[in-house]
């Protein structure tokens, strides 16, 4: 048996907007962007190169769900961007205006930096480090 999951519902507060940011400002390529009648739409935007998981940006239609743009998860780290090269991306991120919390750290498990997205959520920026090899 497998499971695969394939979208993260991610709250905003306009279709365009977030296209925008994801796509220009982390370089995500758009999946797909279709009508749904009555204003809403299917949008689902993705890392280059991702074959299972993507992001899937929800217009916040009501009060509560605008009160959570930006906050869906309680201030902590809830995304993480891998990626095959840190400083690459990194760099290029800065380049197109994100900006993050901290300077990169080495950790013992991989190479990361916290940046926020256009709405405030925040992410890990990280490499994962190689497994040691045994003897």
């Amino acid at each position: 048996m497998k499971q695969t999951l394939s979208l993260v519902s991610l709250l905003v507060d306009d279709y365009d907007r977030a296209i925008a940011h994801y796509t220009g400002d982390l370089g995500f390529e758009l999946l797909e962007d279709s009508d749904r009648g009555g204003g809403k739409r299917w949008v689902r935007v993705a890392p280059r190169g991702s074959t299972e998981t993507g992001l899937l940006l929800a217009r916040a239609s009501n009060a509560t769900q605008q009160a959570r743009i930006g906050d869906q998860h309680g201030g902590r780290v809830g995304l993480f961007l891998q990626t095959d090269d840190f400083w690459r991306d990194y760099r290029a991120m800065q380049s197109r205006g994100v900006v993050f919390e901290e300077t990169p750290r080495e950790e013992t498990y991989a190479t990361v930096a916290v940046f926020r997205d256009l709405y405030g959520n925040r992410w890990d920026l990280l490499q994962v480090n190689a497994p040691a090899a045994t003897a």
